[in-house]
């Protein structure tokens, strides 16, 4: 099925409002994205171009970029997001359980979900068998954390047009890569539905830092003026507002500070809350059955 088909077109303006729980008035989704970059393939991003301006592989300077991000970005953002009380939503590669099972275990034991992201940081248009590789994702997780993942990220966000029939068999529940909405949306599969929750390109470090090259502040500075409008458009009807982070673009030392206080700014707000994306799934599929 192409995305036409999954979903039905529908104008935000004509439907019935969603409701928060009282008190609630905006929900800020954080997640945080840990990957397993093989150095035998392409790195997934570039912090710096090669000599010539041709890719070269092995990519030690990229690859060591990616490596920061576990050994040294991932610990300052977990030490910043325990201080603030933030649960983020963890999207990691199966294979992180296996190659950096010290960072999956500081997860697990401060109770964050983790999120399927792939085994491992390949576009899933590359995939042999999408299948195999989205149940052994899930079968890894499951194994490591003792909970199976309800919700699911591709590989750069990558799907073809069977990948959510894939990830519905394999009991996946919930997506993150349509930013088409800003209010959950059910998806049709061949099996049993899909919950796609409201992600934005925008708000997002790669994008940012990695794509758009952006001044550290711009986190920021972009984050508080989409946070203002939602905020004023949350007086009628529910808002979700997600922030994107991955260890080595957001825990770098330049840019942790504008991430601090982008949290720090938006959960003061009245009727600000954070939740993961399992909680948003509860809330919306709640709603629903009323």
């Amino acid at each position: 099925m192409q995305p036409r088909e999954r979903l039905d077109f529908s104008a935000i303006d004509h439907r019935p409002p969603l409701r928060f729980p009282d008190g609630v008035r905006l929900v800020v989704w954080p997640v945080l994205a840990l990957e397993h970059w093989d150095i035998s393939r392409p790195m997934a991003r570039m912090v710096i171009s090669p000599p010539q301006g041709q890719p070269l592989q092995p990519d030690h300077p990229n690859w060591s970029w990616h490596e920061y991000g576990m050994r040294v970005g991932f610990w300052r953002l977990k030490k910043l997001l325990e201080r603030l009380r933030v649960s983020p939503t963890v999207t990691l590669n199966g294979r992180v359980c296996e190659t950096y099972p010290v960072v999956a275990e500081a997860c697990v034991k401060n109770g964050w979900e983790l999120n399927a992201h792939g085994y491992e940081q390949i576009p899933m248009h590359k995939l042999d068998d999408q299948r195999a590789a989205i149940d052994k994702t899930v079968s890894v997780i499951e194994k490591f954390s003792g909970r199976k993942p309800r919700g699911w990220f591709g590989p750069g966000l990558t799907q073809t047009f069977e990948t959510l029939d894939h990830l519905a068999a394999a009991g996946i529940e919930y997506i993150g890569d349509w930013v088409l909405d800003d209010e959950p949306v059910t998806l049709r599969t061949t099996s049993k539905p899909i919950v796609a929750l409201p992600y934005n390109f925008e708000i997002h470090d790669i994008v940012l830092m990695a794509l758009q090259q952006q001044p550290s502040e711009m986190m920021y500075v972009r984050a508080l003026e989409q946070f203002e409008w939602l905020y004023k458009e949350a007086a009628e009807r529910p808002k979700v507002m997600a922030i994107a982070m991955h260890p080595y673009l957001s825990g770098i030392p330049h840019r942790i500070g504008h991430v601090e206080r982008t949290f720090e700014e938006v959960l003061s707000r009245p009727g600000v809350v954070s939740w993961n994306g399992e909680q948003i799934l509860d809330w919306y599929l709640s709603q629903r059955r009323m």
